[in-house]
């Protein structure tokens, strides 16, 4: 995605779909924040395999993502394979919402693999961010969305 399209429409499409998206399935409205968060998370990634050769991750404060789970699911108590079935739907779905609108801005077909799902922190290996979008909550728990491209040989940064 990085030579496909300017990084900054790339930025403002990935914002307006990971706050449509968010709000549509889970009913929870995102702002953009200043910091990324910073307790309790849990990543989901996704490589896209087709169209660009690029990835994302999304980091987020697991009691975001059970606040976002129980609303989906509407029970009271959420297990651990509830909490992580629906972070990889979730972001299955945004996922395919940035592959819509990548395609409508370049008309290059976006192919992407199946989510990933972790507690705590991962960062791919190969990989560098290139950008990150930092979000909050009403609650002030928050989530960060980053780009990661591949790093070139000649990358000393990771």
């Amino acid at each position: 995605m990085d030579t496909a399209i300017e990084q900054k429409k790339l930025e403002e499409m990935l914002d307006k779909a990971v706050r449509e998206v968010t709000e549509k399935t889970a009913g929870v409205h995102l702002h953009l924040g200043s910091m990324p968060p910073a307790g309790e998370l849990c990543t989901v990634h996704i490589t896209f395999k087709k169209g660009f050769q690029s990835s994302l991750t999304l980091y987020a404060d697991s009691s975001m993502l059970a606040r976002m789970t129980r609303s989906v699911i509407r029970k009271e108590r959420v297990s651990a394979q509830d909490l992580e079935d629906f972070s990889k739907e979730y972001f299955n779905i945004l996922c395919g919402r940035v592959a819509a609108l990548l395609y409508k801005a370049t008309k290059v077909p976006a192919r992407f693999g199946v989510p990933s799902f972790h507690q705590g922190r991962y960062k791919p290996e190969g990989q560098r961010a290139q950008f990150a979008l930092n979000y909050a909550d009403d609650y002030r728990e928050g989530a960060q969305l980053i780009h990661y491209v591949p790093c070139h040989r000649a990358d000393t940064t990771h």
